[in-house]
């Protein structure tokens, strides 16, 4: 693993209404939009930025974003394909806890966490519009049992192995690879910048951004806990972006998504 390689989990799709995807802009109707995990190899370990969602658990909860995600799309299915298993992966970073972001965290009880220190406080005390986005409490014991919510745990899910370092301001995960603070869409929101030795740069903007739309016009989800911080950070992603001469991808954008190498492809 010398040289960097990023490759994108397909992790299936959801629908959401267009005034919840562009805030108080739309078009209405309903938006079907990607949801990926970002794993990294790199000289320094194997990392894996967000965890999708469950299925099982969207169904349960929020059936009306309509999921569709098939075995190769769970987070074992993806990382099946690439001839690994959740075991491989050294660390979990986590970009916040929204549901879609978090969903798989349970296969990794081995594997270092990191997260914004803001963040599982958060999750055991969301504000009352969030509490459907922190719905999925299955990545941490202390959120679970914060929120009456252990019957979700996985057996063999404890405070010990579901643990985060808790990390502020932006923070180098390894050489070339920078974990980017973006809060506004959630308290601790982490946006991410990766460096290659032969390419572009590529700036994720994960949920600072859905899609390109989003950033070129400023215009953020509707799920968020501060919009004026979310519209700065959207300003800071577009600006190191161009700094860095960085290609960005978008964390919801099916138009781009489309576009983008998945499987068994990778950027590096």
């Amino acid at each position: 693993m010398s040289d960097t390689k990023v490759y994108l989990l397909d992790g299936g799709s959801l629908v959401l209404d267009g005034y919840h995807v562009f805030w108080n802009r739309g078009p209405g109707g309903e938006v079907r939009f990607p949801v990926y995990s970002i794993l990294i190899e790199h000289a320094e370990g194997r990392f894996l930025i967000d965890t999708g969602y469950d299925y099982d658990h969207v169904m349960k909860v929020l059936p009306f974003e309509k999921p569709i995600q098939e075995k190769h799309q769970t987070i074992p299915g993806a990382l099946a394909l690439l001839g690994l298993e959740p075991k491989d992966i050294d660390v979990v970073v986590n970009s916040h806890f929204h549901f879609d972001h978090c969903g798989g965290n349970k296969y990794f009880p081995h594997a270092k966490k990191i997260c914004h220190r803001s963040e599982v406080p958060q999750a055991c005390n969301p504000q009352p519009f969030e509490h459907l986005g922190y719905s999925d409490l299955s990545f941490s014991a202390e959120a679970a049992e914060a929120r009456g919510a252990t019957a979700q745990l996985l057996e063999g899910t404890t405070r010990a192995n579901s643990t985060f370092e808790g990390i502020e301001g932006d923070v180098d995960l390894a050489k070339g690879v920078k974990l980017i603070s973006t809060p506004g869409h959630s308290i601790g929101h982490y946006s991410l910048l990766v460096e290659f030795p032969r390419r572009k740069p590529i700036m994720f903007t994960i949920d600072a951004a859905y899609t390109q739309k989003s950033l070129e016009t400023l215009c953020q989800a509707a799920f968020h806990i501060d919009p004026v911080a979310g519209v700065n950070s959207m300003r800071k992603v577009k600006k190191l972006a161009e700094d860095h001469g960085a290609e960005l991808m978008y964390s919801h954008d099916m138009e781009n998504f489309k576009t983008y190498r998945t499987g068994t492809q990778f950027y590096g």
